[in-house]
């Protein structure tokens, strides 16, 4: 059994990633199995490399281990064209050339990550997409996602805590999947390397459960394997709002600065 986290380094680690790595450690532990450590770090405009240092330094002072090398999305770019090309080659892929402004301005359906992409650009006449390209306009890719459970007909995948789930991928709509100059995002980078590193159980928050819906449609499309899914509480604050790298004061930086230990911020967790 293989089990992975997988931070960004845009910003130190909080206890909120501290309970998804050990939460994907102990998964691994209780089975025998192997914990892997990536950084997902496409975004070159926010991933620094004394976070990238902060993550594998905190998660080691938390008693985590791992096999070498790392991995690191920036490094596997050429991957991610393979499986966009592949993705454009059965025509589950179109260009969208809406502007942040055009987006904020679109009356659209609210989903669990905010509104729906109502598909704007899918329609656009052959020629006019044409011309846009030719005349260097930014745009990104996003996936046909009923057009690609036509061609994958229904699906299904498995969480561990909540049994089959018929898979949905309109909850989050036609997402981007890459973009001019980036050859990836999210949803296909994050697919691609847990197949490619043999990934059984993905162990994740619960808030990224809308989407594995389009993963779980992606692996199809690009035939890969088919792991099963543990979708884990989230740590929030005493508002009840969900902790992010900004807060500083529950960074697990600063629990070491205080003198706490391995064994404080577990029993913190608990």
């Amino acid at each position: 059994m293989l089990t992975r986290f997988a931070p960004s380094p845009t910003g130190l680690l909080h206890l909120g990633h501290a309970f998804a790595a050990l939460r994907a450690w102990e998964e691994a532990q209780s089975a025998s199995g192997t914990f892997l450590l990536r950084l997902e770090d496409i975004d070159s405009m926010r991933c620094r490399p004394n976070y990238e240092a902060a993550i594998i330094e905190d998660l080691a002072w938390l008693g985590l281990a791992w096999p070498e090398p790392v991995w690191r999305q920036a490094e596997r770019m050429p991957v991610y064209r393979e499986a966009l090309d592949r993705l454009e080659r059965l025509g589950v892929v179109y260009p969208c050339f809406c502007t942040r402004a055009e987006l904020a301005a679109i009356d659209a359906p609210q989903g669990p990550e905010g509104p729906v992409y109502p598909g704007t650009c899918r329609g656009m006449f052959h020629m006019e997409r044409e011309e846009r390209l030719a005349a260097g306009a930014p745009y990104c890719l996003r996936l046909d996602a009923a057009k690609a459970l036509r061609l994958t007909g229904p699906l299904t995948w498995i969480d561990l805590d909540r049994g089959v789930q018929q898979a949905n991928p309109a909850v989050l709509g036609d997402v981007v999947l890459a973009r001019k100059d980036i050859a990836t995002s999210y949803h296909l980078a994050v697919t691609v390397d847990d197949a490619a590193q043999h990934i059984t159980v993905v162990t994740r928050g619960e808030d990224l459960f809308p989407s594995t819906h389009i993963h779980r449609l992606l692996q199809t499309l690009l035939d890969l394997p088919v792991p099963v899914w543990r979708h884990h509480r989230l740590i929030c604050d005493e508002r009840g709002k969900r902790l992010a790298k900004r807060d500083d004061a529950r960074s697990l930086r600063s629990f070491r600065k205080q003198g706490r230990t391995p064994d404080d911020v577990r029993a913190m967790l608990s």
